[in-house]
């Protein structure tokens, strides 16, 4: 791995160890991972004093230093290789290293900074927070966002009729307001589904050090750090239903991570369906206008592309791909550890990134700025052959379908085609009211 450049190296022996077996990817552990081994560091040492298990002195330096590692002071004293050891043993001893260090005379990175602890409880602890927080503060808002936004494009495309498309086929009438409210609904109960997983992502494993039985911990220790750490931050920081299995399994992080995986499946269908309506303006359906960010084409001037929705896309596929390698990894605990700890941090935080920013992204870039194109619209909904379903009450469905045949076959409306075989302008009127077929209405 190409080591960063800083001006004081605060880490020892088992970091530089660390760094020298590693060279993977280039790319350390998340930033967030490394802040909340400071926050549970800082929370371990005060309580231990409590408890009497350190001098008072003593713990209030290694606190005071931990909380500088917390808020993301000593960023570059983390230079291990995400793709390391598989509990995390290297980061929890990079960061006992770096706080030892910081904390001065007489502390020692095991016997103090990480008294009580284990890096198999501690560092999928810092996961699980660090997931947990960034969902809360950045997720779920951007999903709220995006949901008003197409929220509040559905209110005002409410009178849009158009043509319904099932198999991307003609269908009946909607309107262009009932298909942005579906949208805002799927990114709703997306981050409901988000937020169902999160109680038991808040369930942490601290306290059962090496294999969940607690070994050299005090009894109390785990519930004062917990406290500690709720107190400090906010955050839920909840006992396990069961320490061993929290211990070995990554169960929480897997099903966070399938919550995720629905969202960028609503999102590709969402994006998918913006830009298609978006398609053309000549020769695809020109149903919407996007707004226009850039130049579309390198040559072809005045071409504007659904670029907000390309961005999005991608970010999906990342989302799902990211998914497998966790799903894969949640299945390769061994008895009593997970040891694929570094790679479901690495990619359950991208995730929640990636979908906080892309949802931004189309909410205030793309959405925001849609404007419906009515007449293209209104051209749609009135030549879909399958308005002729209205007329099934009246004339049965056989005589319809033969209305639709003559009309794809003669490129004629539906209206011409059924006066032309008798059926009344009265009933055609009352049958093919287009707003009230679109909204479910019986003529």
């Amino acid at each position: 791995m190409a080591e960063q450049a800083v001006d004081r190296e605060l880490w020892g022996v088992e970091t530089r160890k660390a760094v020298d077996n590693f060279r993977v990817s280039g790319e350390p552990v998340p930033a967030p991972v490394v802040h909340w081994l400071g926050r549970i560091k800082a929370a371990a040492a005060r309580t231990n004093a409590e408890l009497g298990e350190l001098d008072p002195e003593l713990a209030q330096r290694i606190a005071a230093a931990a909380d500088e590692v917390a808020h993301g002071r000593h960023d570059d004293q983390f230079p291990i290789d995400v793709f390391q050891t598989g509990s995390g043993t290297s980061s929890n001893m990079n960061a006992n290293e770096v706080i030892a260090n910081l904390a001065g005379e007489g502390v020692h990175p095991n016997d103090h900074v990480n008294r009580g602890q284990s890096s198999n409880d501690v560092f999928p602890s810092a996961v699980q927070l660090a997931a947990l927080a960034e969902t809360r503060a950045k997720l779920l808002p951007a999903l709220e966002l995006l949901a008003g936004s197409l929220g509040r494009k559905a209110q005002e495309f409410e009178d849009v009729v158009k043509a319904g498309r099932t198999h991307l086929m003609d269908a009946v009438p909607v309107t262009l307001g009932q298909e942005f409210s579906g949208y805002a609904a799927q990114v709703r109960l997306g981050g409901e589904r988000v937020g169902a997983t999160l109680g038991h992502v808040a369930q942490i494993p601290l306290g059962g050090t090496a294999v969940g039985t607690g070994l050299n911990t005090d009894p109390d220790f785990a519930a004062g750090v917990r406290a500690k750490l709720t107190e400090a931050t906010g955050m839920p920081a909840d006992p396990p239903e069961d320490p061993f299995e929290a211990q070995a399994s990554r169960d929480a992080l897997v099903e966070l991570s399938g919550a995720l995986k629905t969202v960028a499946v609503s999102l590709t269908k969402i994006s998918s369906d913006i830009a298609l309506m978006g398609s053309g303006p000549r020769t695809g359906f020109g149903e919407i206008a996007l707004p226009e960010l850039q130049k579309g084409s390198s040559i072809m001037p005045g071409k504007v592309n659904p670029v907000i929705p390309e961005v999005v896309l991608q970010v999906c596929a990342q989302v799902i791909g990211n998914d497998t390698a966790i799903t894969i990894a949640g299945m390769q605990g061994n008895f009593e550890l997970n040891v694929r700890i570094p790679l479901i941090a690495r990619n359950l935080l991208d995730s929640i990134g990636l979908l906080a920013s892309a949802s931004t992204l189309l909410a205030e870039k793309c959405v925001d700025g849609i404007e419906a194109n009515e007449e293209t619209c209104t051209r749609h909904a009135e030549s879909t052959p399958a308005i002729a379903t209205a007329l099934n009450p009246y004339i049965g469905y056989d005589k319809a379908t033969e209305i639709v045949r003559e009309a794809v076959a003669s490129r004629r409306t539906i209206r011409e085609v059924a006066r032309e075989q008798g059926v009344d302008d009265e009933t055609l009127d009352r049958a093919l009211d287009l707003r009230a077929m679109a909204r479910g209405g019986n003529p």
